[in-house]
């Protein structure tokens, strides 16, 4: 979407604090604060999202090559692929919620402190 108006000029006293160079943000991105804090998210969302497509996967080969077993009774009309794929929801928002928390206790710190540092020495 286009527009005429022209962009807003730093350091206009309506603007927030003035944003740090190009230069800055890559020095901060090079630096070993930075590279801690991405370690974390990386060190926690990578392995738990490969198990989660793992088991996943293993779901739908089940589901394709193991009819008999998926279709084993578990109590009435409920089947073996009726809790694996409930198990496949739950997974999901236990994943969501742990990584919610895994985030708040240790990335947002984390995050927080290099921008207030970033946006204090703009």
């Amino acid at each position: 979407m286009a527009t005429d108006a022209p962009p807003p000029q730093q350091g206009s006293p309506h603007d927030g604090p003035a944003l740090p160079s190009t230069e800055k943000f890559i020095e901060v991105q090079e630096g070993a604060e930075f590279g801690e804090l991405r370690r974390a998210h990386r060190s926690f969302a990578f392995p738990l999202t490969i198990a989660f497509i793992a088991w996943y996967l293993v779901y739908v080969l089940l589901s394709n090559y193991a009819g008999d077993f998926m279709g084993t009774k578990v109590a009435g009309n409920i089947n073996v692929a009726f809790v694996l794929g409930l198990g496949q929801f739950l997974t999901t928002f236990l994943i969501a919620w742990w990584y919610s928390r895994h985030a708040a206790a240790k990335l947002d710190p984390k995050a927080e402190a290099i921008k207030s540092r970033l946006e204090g020495g703009a």
